[in-house]
C-alpha cells in the first residue's frame, strides 16, 4: 500500500468517526431540547376539576344583573321564563393558568364517564374571558337567553325535573394551546338550590390521549 492510499483511508476513517460523533451529539441535543419543551409545556398546562367543599364561596354575576353565591364544590342551575343560568365552582389542579373557551350541555343519560368527547363544533363559545390560575379556585358560568332554542328547552327540562346536568368545559393554556375538555356533572340535592359538582372525564384536544 502506498502512502497516498493510506492517507486517503485514514482521512476517510477520521471523517466517518467525526460524522458518527456529530450524529450522536445532534441526537442528544434534540432529545434534551424535546425534554425541555415537554417540561415547559407541562408548566403551562391547566387541568380543571371540581373544587373542594372547603374552598371559599364565589360571587358570580351575569350581564343582566343576576348574581349567585356559589360554595366550594358546588354549582347552581336556575331557570326563568327569560333565561337559564348555570354556574360551577372549579379548581385548576394543573400548574398553568386555564383560559376557558367554550362549553356543551348534555342529557344526564350521556353519563359522567361517557367515552366520547363532545363535538367541538357544537360547543357554546363564552362571551367573556374567564381565567382560572394554576393551583387555585375559579368558576365557570353559562346561560341560555333564547327560550325558543334547543339548549334552553333541554336545560329547563333537566332543571325542573330535578335531574343531573352534564357540562363539558373546553379550556387551554395562556399561549392558546393544549386545549382540554373536562366533563362535569351537576347533581341535584333535595330541597337545596346548590348542586354537587363532580368531574368525571378528561379529553385532550391538541395532544395524544393520556390513557
Amino acid at each position: 500500500m502506498d502512502w497516498a492510499t493510506a492517507s486517503s483511508l485514514a482521512t476517510a476513517g477520521g471523517t466517518l468517526v467525526l460524522a458518527a460523533a456529530t450524529f450522536a451529539s445532534i441526537r442528544s441535543a434534540n432529545r434534551a431540547a424535546r425534554v425541555a419543551e415537554i417540561s415547559v409545556m407541562a408548566n403551562l398546562r391547566p387541568l380543571l376539576m371540581h373544587s373542594r367543599p372547603d374552598d371559599h364561596d364565589q360571587k358570580v354575576g351575569f350581564q343582566d344583573g343576576k348574581w349567585f353565591l356559589v360554595p366550594g364544590g358546588m354549582g347552581v342551575a336556575e331557570v326563568t321564563d327569560q333565561a337559564v343560568y348555570l354556574v360551577m365552582s372549579v379548581r385548576n389542579v394543573g400548574s398553568g393558568t386555564a383560559v376557558l373557551h367554550g362549553w356543551w350541555l348534555s342529557e344526564p343519560d350521556v353519563g359522567i364517564g361517557a367515552g366520547d368527547p363532545p363535538p367541538l363544533e357544537e360547543m357554546t363559545r363564552l362571551t367573556r374571558d374567564i381565567f382560572v390560575p394554576g393551583g387555585d379556585v375559579g368558576f365557570w358560568q353559562g346561560s341560555f337567553r333564547d327560550p325558543a332554542s334547543g339548549g334552553y328547552a333541554l336545560a329547563r327540562r333537566l332543571i325542573e325535573a330535578g335531574e343531573s346536568i352534564g357540562i363539558a368545559v373546553m379550556y387551554g393554556d395562556l399561549e392558546g394551546g393544549q386545549r382540554t375538555i373536562t366533563r362535569f356533572n351537576m347533581i341535584p340535592r333535595p330541597d337545596q338550590q346548590a348542586r354537587l359538582v363532580s368531574a368525571g372525564r378528561v379529553w385532550n384536544v391538541d395532544r395524544p390521549a393520556s390513557r
